[in-house]
C-alpha cells in the first residue's frame, strides 16, 4: 500500500514518509504490542522526498518516537472485534481495542530511538527497538515521545490490565549459535509471547515462523516453547 485515503469534508491523501525494514516479513510472530521484545531492533528507512536532515534536526534528542503507520494486509473493517487478551471468545468494540481491523487502517506504536544514521545509500534513517510492525509497513508520520505530556501513570486500562504471562522458551545453544549474535534475543522474546492465534491450543502442532533469513520451528505445551529447527530460508 502506498496511499491511504479517506473523504470527509474533502479528500485526505496521505503518503509514507518512511518505511520500516525489520526482521519479520509476516504477521505470524509479530508483537502484539510495541515494547514487548525491547530487544527487537529495525530501521525506519525515510521514503523519496523527505531524505533531508532538516527534518529531523533535534529528534537526537529525544529516546522515544511515536510512529503512525498503516496496517498494510487489512483493509476490512468490523465495528465489533474479539481481542486475544480475553482468548478470542469476547466481542467488544473496535474503538475498545487497538485490533487491525478499523475504518482507517492506522496503527501508533512506541518505539525507543537507538541511534541516526545520517550517511549512506538509506541515510538519514532511524534505528528503533521495541517496534510491533512488519517489514515494509509504511510510516506516515514521525512524533517524539514527550513524557510530561504522554506519561499517564494513573490511567485506567480496562480490559488490558497488565502484560500476558510469558512462556518459557527452550532451545539447544547449537541451534541459537545458528543465528547472529544480536538476533538471539528478540526471537527467544518473541516466542516468549506466545505467537499462536489464542485460539490455537494444539500442543502437537509443529509452528513455522519466518525471522529474518531463517525460518524458525518449535512446538508450545503447557507454558513451554520448545524450538525444533532453525533453518537458513532458501
Amino acid at each position: 500500500m502506498t496511499e491511504l485515503q479517506t473523504q470527509e469534508q474533502g479528500l485526505l491523501t496521505l503518503r509514507p514518509v518512511a518505511w520500516y525494514r525489520g526482521l519479520l516479513p509476516e504477521k505470524f510472530g509479530l508483537p502484539r504490542q510495541s515494547g514487548l521484545v525491547p530487544d527487537l531492533t529495525g530501521r525506519v528507512e525515510m521514503a523519496e522526498g523527505f531524505r533531508e536532515r532538516e527534518a529531523l534536526r533535534g529528534l537526537e534528542g529525544f529516546s522515544h518516537l511515536w510512529l503512525i503507520w498503516g496496517f498494510s494486509q487489512n483493509h476490512t473493517w468490523s465495528p465489533t472485534v474479539r481481542p486475544p487478551r480475553l482468548g478470542g471468545n469476547t466481542r467488544l468494540g473496535v474503538f475498545a481495542t487497538r485490533a487491525p481491523f478499523r475504518p482507517n487502517p492506522l496503527g501508533l506504536s512506541l518505539v525507543e530511538l537507538d541511534k541516526i544514521i545520517w550517511e549512506g545509500p538509506h541515510g538519514p534513517e532511524l534505528w528503533v527497538k521495541g517496534a510491533d510492525l512488519m517489514d515494509g509497513t509504511p510510516i506516515y508520520d514521525i512524533k517524539p515521545y514527550v513524557p510530561y505530556a504522554d506519561a499517564r501513570p494513573d490511567a485506567r486500562s480496562g480490559f488490558a490490565q497488565g502484560a500476558d504471562s510469558t512462556l518459557e522458551v527452550r532451545c539447544s545453544p547449537d541451534l541459537l549459535a545458528k543465528l547472529p549474535e544480536d538476533q538471539r534475543g528478540p526471537l527467544l522474546g518473541i516466542l516468549s509471547q506466545d505467537p499462536r492465534p489464542h485460539y490455537q491450543k494444539d500442543p502437537d502442532r509443529i509452528y513455522g515462523m519466518a525471522f529474518g533469513a531463517w525460518n524458525v520451528k518449535f512446538r508450545i505445551a503447557e507454558e513451554n516453547v520448545t524450538v525444533i529447527s532453525i533453518e537458513k530460508i532458501q
